[in-house]
C-alpha cells in the first residue's frame, strides 16, 4: 500500500467472509473512515477485473460513435436517469458553467418492465448494455454488503438499508471527459460537488484528476491502486445520520496542458434506495451537541430537488 494515500483501505472479504471479530473490526474501520473523511478504498470485493475491463472497452466504443448516433440514445423526460446525456448539460449545483463531460446512465431493470421502461439498447455496440447490466448487478450486490456494515455500525438492523434498496433506483454511469481542445472559460471536467445518493462505488478511472476536499479545505488527490474501488458517502446518508457520516466535497480537475489531448473515462455506481424511503434524521444521531440539521423528506423528493439543481430536470 502506498505511503502517501489520502483515504484508508479496507478489505470487504473481511466483512463478507470473516469471523465475528474480523467483521467487527471492518465495521469499525469503515465507520471511522466515513465519519472522519467520507471516503474509503475497498479491496477484496470480488468484482471480476475482466468484467470491468470489458465494460470500459464497450463504453469507449460508445463514446467514439458520431454525435448524431449517440443522441439517438437520449430519452426525453428521463432527466438523464437513463440513456445518453450530451456534453455540456450537467453542472454542479453552485456552478454557472457546465462540466466538461458527456455520459450514459444505466438504471434499474425489474421483472414486468416494458421495453419502453428499460434501458435503451445501443445497436452499434450491442455488448455495451449486456456488460453494463452485469456490472450493475455486481455493484448493487457489493454496495448492499457495505450498507449492511454501515447499518451495524449505526446500531441499526443489518438489513435496514436492504429493505429500501431492493429494486431501488440506482444508476451505473459511464462518464466520458473528451480531450480538451480550447482554453476552458472557467470549467473543469467535474466541478466540486457532493453526490446525491446513499453511497457511490467508483472503479479506477482511465486517467487521474479525482480530488477530495479535506477538513482543512485542502484538495487531495485520490489515486486508486490495483483492483481498488473508491467508495464515498452521499448526501442521503449524510442527512439520515445528521452529518455523523460525511458526504465529502470532491471534483475532477483538468489535466496539465501537456495532457489535454488525453480523454478520461470513469465508471461510478450511485446506489439509491426506492423513492419512498424516509430520509428523516435517525433519532440515535441527534444529541445536545449535534441537534437535528435537516427537515423531514423522502429519497424521491430529495432526488427530484437535486436533479433540478444540477440542470438535469426542468
Amino acid at each position: 500500500m502506498s505511503a502517501n494515500r489520502t483515504i484508508p483501505l479496507v478489505n470487504l472479504s473481511d466483512f463478507e467472509n470473516g469471523d465475528e471479530a474480523t467483521r467487527q473490526a471492518f465495521i469499525k474501520q469503515l465507520g471511522t473512515a466515513f465519519h472522519d473523511i467520507g471516503f474509503v478504498g475497498v479491496t477484496g470485493h470480488g468484482i471480476p477485473k475482466s468484467l470491468i475491463d470489458d465494460f470500459f472497452v464497450a463504453a469507449k466504443k460508445f463514446f467514439a460513435l458520431p454525435e448524431d448516433v449517440k443522441r439517438k440514445q437520449e430519452i426525453p423526460g428521463a432527466a438523464g436517469q437513463r440513456g445518453y446525456t450530451a456534453f455540456g448539460k450537467e453542472k454542479a449545483k453552485q456552478s454557472k458553467v457546465a462540466d466538461l463531460k458527456e455520459f450514459f446512465q444505466i438504471g434499474q431493470e425489474t421483472e414486468g418492465m416494458s421495453d419502453e421502461e428499460r434501458n435503451p439498447r445501443v445497436a452499434e455496440v450491442p455488448e455495451f448494455m449486456d456488460l453494463g447490466m452485469k456490472l450493475y448487478r455486481q455493484f448493487e450486490q457489493k454496495g448492499n454488503s457495505l450498507l449492511r456494515a454501515i447499518a451495524l455500525g449505526l446500531n441499526l438492523p443489518e438489513n435496514y438499508f436492504g429493505e429500501y434498496t431492493k429494486d431501488g433506483v440506482s444508476i451505473l454511469r459511464a462518464i466520458h471527459y473528451p480531450p480538451i481542445t480550447n482554453e476552458p472559460a472557467s470549467a473543469i471536467r467535474a466541478e466540486q460537488h457532493e453526490d446525491i445518493n446513499l453511497i457511490t462505488l467508483l472503479v479506477g478511472a482511465s486517467a487521474g484528476g479525482l480530488q477530495l476536499q479535506n477538513a482543512a479545505g485542502e484538495w487531495q488527490e485520490i489515486v486508486p491502486e490495483n483492483d481498488e474501488i473508491v467508495i464515498n458517502v452521499g448526501d442521503m446518508l449524510q442527512r439520515l445520520t445528521n452529518n455523523h457520516l460525511k458526504s465529502t466535497t470532491h471534483r475532477v480537475v483538468n489535466p496539465p496542458r501537456s495532457e489535454w489531448h488525453k480523454p478520461r473515462l470513469s465508471i461510478p455506481f450511485f446506489l439509491h434506495p426506492r423513492p419512498e424511503m424516509s430520509l428523516n434524521v435517525l433519532e440515535s444521531c441527534v444529541s445536545p451537541s449535534n441537534p437535528q440539521h435537516y427537515p423531514p423528506t423522502t429519497a424521491g423528493e430529495y432526488l427530484d430537488e437535486r436533479l433540478r439543481q444540477i440542470g438535469l430536470k426542468k
